[in-house]
């Protein structure tokens, strides 16, 4: 079974209109890196799978995902991460707003080694004026109570060691909090500015209700796990010596 170098995962629920084109600019940008794409469609019907079942076919380095029922974006990544192959993950929204252009520089910034996440920062945000400031007080907030000092949590672009974003606590939303679930494990987070698009078809599936207010009570939970956590923890490990030979006359131990 091949191993890539990098897995992409891409959470979708009625994207048809946007994947043909999104999976077009994958391939495109990462033409000189071993990659593979795992896009979960969550219970889409609008001919999502029958999209992606399609093209599979003709590309094998596209691995699609489909719950009967829809799951949320959070449990569409975490169940592509544990399918993925590759030693790196990254992500991307389905609506085709992240622009895959700006994969190989964050990818490179995360084989550095000098951090456990690359996060996207959208410093010109294309979506209505209710996204943006329900986004932006959001991101204060959050900024304020979990100091994770990332501007931009909400951007659906990130690089991640693979092995590192398995060993996250699992719930529902929790891509929303990335950065800070990987500084309490005593990872290092950084942002790069990425290029933000307008929603090339379809409807946002987010709105006041769902990304808001859910968000505020997530973060209640995200605090409390932060505050229980106690990674990580120095711990020393004995190192095996070498037994000396048993001189002459002594006999060995067994």
């Amino acid at each position: 079974m091949h191993s890539p170098l990098l897995s992409v995962l891409i959470p979708a629920k009625d994207e048809a209109g946007n994947l043909p084109s999104l999976l077009d600019e994958i391939s495109l940008a990462l033409a000189d890196i071993d990659h593979e794409v795992i896009v979960v469609d969550d219970a889409s019907t609008d001919g999502t799978w029958e999209f992606l079942t399609r093209r599979a076919a003709e590309d094998d380095r596209l691995r699609p995902l489909r719950h009967a029922a829809s799951a949320g974006q959070s449990t569409s990544v975490w169940q592509a991460a544990w399918a993925a192959r590759g030693e790196w993950l990254a992500t991307l929204d389905g609506d085709g707003q992240n622009d895959p252009a700006d994969l190989p520089q964050a990818f490179e910034r995360a084989r550095r080694g000098d951090v456990t996440l690359v996060a996207g920062h959208r410093t010109n945000r294309r979506d209505d004026w209710l996204k943006r400031v329900s986004s932006k007080v959001a991101n204060r907030v959050r900024a304020a109570l979990l100091k994770d000092a990332t501007p931009d949590t909400g951007c659906g672009l990130k690089v991640i060691r693979r092995s590192a974003f398995l060993s996250l606590p699992y719930f529902d939303h929790m891509h929303r909090f990335l950065p800070a679930l990987i500084r309490a494990q005593g990872g290092v987070c950084v942002s790069v500015p990425v290029n933000h698009r307008p929603r090339g078809a379809g409807r946002s599936h987010y709105g006041l209700n769902n990304r808001l207010w859910v968000g505020l009570v997530d973060m209640v939970g995200v605090m409390w796990l932060r505050r229980r956590s106690r990674l990580p923890a120095a711990i020393n490990v004995q190192t095996p010596t070498t037994a000396e030979p048993a001189s002459a006359g002594e006999e060995s131990l067994p």
